[in-house]
């Protein structure tokens, strides 16, 4: 078996934007206001070029199943989002998330003093990942947010 965490390359572009739409499709959550409506979900390369921002994605054996990433958050200078953290259902629960949460938080910690998530209750698995890794919840999103429908916001303070 070989699992390869790389940076996207453009023609992650499809995969990784039908992954994201599946699995919130899979869990009821194809809704305004999500990830799934993103207007640029299917061009992330692009969006993830800026030096304060990086999207990694997960293969194993040749195949994608998964990839996440971190950027600014809106106008927030120090504060990062956890964005777009997903694994095909299929490959859930083998520690593959925690690859890329690694990634992540490392990066982060390089660019930002904070690190922001949105996402919903309903996501048992994502939210207890999240709380491992000293994410705590907050009362209400961070102003600016592009995600209206979620109902759960973390916040991490990041080492200094």
């Amino acid at each position: 078996m070989t699992i390869i965490l790389r940076e996207i390359e453009e023609q992650d572009n499809q995969i990784i934007g039908e992954i994201v739409q599946s699995s919130l499709a899979s869990k009821g959550l194809a809704l305004k206001g999500t990830a799934y409506y993103d207007p640029y979900l299917f061009k992330l390369f692009d969006v993830y070029q800026r030096g304060n921002a990086k999207y990694w994605v997960l293969e194993k054996n040749g195949q994608v199943i998964g990839g996440g990433g971190v950027g600014p958050f809106n106008s927030h200078k120090d504060i990062g989002e956890l964005q777009k953290l997903y694994i095909i259902d299929s490959q859930q629960g083998h520690g593959y998330a925690h690859l890329i949460m690694k990634k992540i938080l490392e990066f982060a910690n390089l660019h930002y003093s904070q690190l922001y998530i949105e996402t919903f209750a309903s996501l048992d698995k994502a939210n207890n990942l999240y709380k491992k890794y000293g994410f705590k919840e907050i009362d209400q999103s961070l102003e600016g947010t592009e995600h209206s429908a979620c109902d759960t916001w973390l916040l991490k303070k990041l080492s200094e």
